[in-house]
């Protein structure tokens, strides 16, 4: 049988014949669902806890490890994943990943008691970690060309970045109408179609190079990242001062040391450091690290607010950030065109103005506030702002690496976010709750007391949102840039 798959044409050619183009963007549409699938599944889940939690007699602090056992294997391992990617292929980890997310996902919707969903879930995130840089890579090599790259990447930015918002909503519909199982069965018949598509869409890896795997830097930093996370975790839930806390952390640093002094003799390092050496590559980390933290941080605390405060239900506060998700995803469709005329630089770090805009102007809410009136225009600012900054972002962190290194780049791209998310939750959850805590007490009354709380939230995002930007102008290559009108290296 013909082989129908497609592959990257080489750097400098045109884009192919038309079914050929058509066959690329259509892979591309594929894996974006895919990467869909992996932001959706960190937050589709938080409107289901209460039923969950009920029928699988999971209190408070159980139902926390449900977020957790995805959260820890998911960030500990990307770097890996990413690495493997590169050494045994990008399209075939890409599947042996999608597979495992398809399998984990019936396996806990299946789920007859709360450690049986523990390990889905724990299964979901490890599986998550293979797919995710992979998908990315994969990304960056069918579109070589920047022209191309650019709106490539501006789609795949928003679909994963409308993820958090989207799953807020389908985990209220999904809950109210077909129960808690039904997030994680929703899974299940996009991964089937995800895992029929890319083999016809993508062509075979080429033979594994035979380059042997950094064993003693994978566990290092596998196992320093799954610390950091669990730390920070235990930082919001236990304070900073509890024994798991300082544990955790003490075996962060210790690790990440060690990995640090590995990768430095290692003659097949499993991160060469040589890739930070791209400013580009530093500078789009780092901002994704900042916005990571600030977004998450904004989807909680408003998902909170609208409930707590404003007493929405599930479905009616997912339905609240529908303008910021329509937002987003309009504005993404048109940032490969202004990044083309301005650069990415400047994009980005216009696009985190906004973001840092729309966030001061949601602290502003009142706790009587009314959608159209308070929450409306800011919920679109941020739309516009993080459309924007998540396409320029992404481009900016993976300008100019080598194909040899796509999957790292892929892994450390969502390292950055996913660490990012972690320290903005404990951080700035931490800081809502120490205000509110000190207003009830000085007799403040509830509703005011959490919506002061919040608003500390929103402008400590907006904190990080401009600290980001700051980072994009700071750290710059040595030469003028033009990232639009570049090409990759191959």
């Amino acid at each position: 049988m013909t082989d129908t798959s497609i592959s990257a044409p080489p750097v400098g050619s045109s884009s192919g014949a038309p079914s050929r183009s058509r066959r690329r963007w259509l892979a591309l549409g594929v894996l974006a669902l895919a990467q869909f699938l992996v932001v959706l599944d960190a937050s589709i889940v938080n409107i289901a806890l209460p039923s969950l939690g009920a029928q699988l007699a999971l209190d408070t602090a159980a139902l926390s490890w449900v977020i957790t056992a995805y959260v820890l294997p998911f960030g500990g391992l990307l770097l890996l994943g990413g690495r493997l990617a590169d050494r045994y292929g990008h399209r075939r980890l890409f599947l042996i990943g999608s597979a495992g997310f398809v399998g984990a996902s019936a396996l806990a919707g299946f789920a007859l008691s709360g450690e049986m969903l523990f390990a889905a879930r724990a299964l979901q995130g490890a599986s998550a970690a293979l797919l995710a840089p992979a998908s990315l890579a994969l990304v960056t090599q069918l579109f070589p060309l920047a022209q191309d790259r650019a709106k490539a990447l501006g789609i795949w930015g928003a679909v994963a970045g409308i993820g958090s918002a989207a799953g807020v909503l389908l985990g209220g519909v999904l809950t109210a109408a077909f129960g808690w199982q039904a997030v994680f069965f929703v899974n299940v018949p996009i991964g089937v179609a995800v895992l029929l598509f890319v083999p016809r869409l993508v062509t075979r890896d080429p033979e594994s190079t035979g380059t042997r795997l950094d064993y003693p830097g994978a566990a290092t930093i596998t196992g320093g990242l799954v610390a950091l996370v669990g730390a920070l975790t235990a930082f919001e839930q236990l304070g900073v001062a509890h024994p798991v806390t300082i544990a955790l952390a003490g075996a962060a640093v210790a690790l990440i040391v060690a990995f640090v002094l590995i990768e430095r003799r290692s003659p097949a390092p499993l991160v060469s450091f040589s890739i930070f050496s791209n400013r580009s590559v530093t500078a789009g980390n780092v901002a994704i690290l900042l916005m990571g933290a600030a977004m998450t941080a904004l989807f909680f605390a408003f998902s909170v607010y609208t409930q707590a405060v404003l007493h929405y239900d599930a479905l009616t506060a997912g339905l609240s950030q529908l303008p910021l998700a329509g937002a987003l995803v309009a504005v993404a469709g048109v940032v490969p065109t202004v990044i083309g005329r301005i650069g990415t630089r400047v994009t980005l770090v216009g696009s985190l103005a906004v973001v840092a805009g729309g966030l001061v102007w949601l602290a502003a809410a009142p706790a009587s506030a009314v959608f159209v009136v308070d929450l409306l225009g800011p919920t679109v600012l941020l739309g516009i702002g993080l459309g924007g900054a998540f396409v320029s972002g992404t481009q900016l962190a993976v300008h100019g690496v080598r194909p040899a290194d796509a999957g790292l780049a892929g892994g450390l791209v969502n390292t950055s976010q996913q660490i990012g998310s972690a320290v903005g939750l404990a951080l700035l959850s931490t800081l809502a709750a120490t205000r509110t805590e000190g207003l009830v007490r000085s007799g403040m009354a509830a509703p005011e007391a959490l919506t002061a709380g919040f608003s500390w939230v929103f402008l400590g995002a907006a904190v990080l949102a401009v600290a980001a930007g700051l980072a994009v102008l700071l750290i710059r290559e040595a030469g003028p840039e033009r990232l639009a009108r570049t090409t990759v290296e191959g």
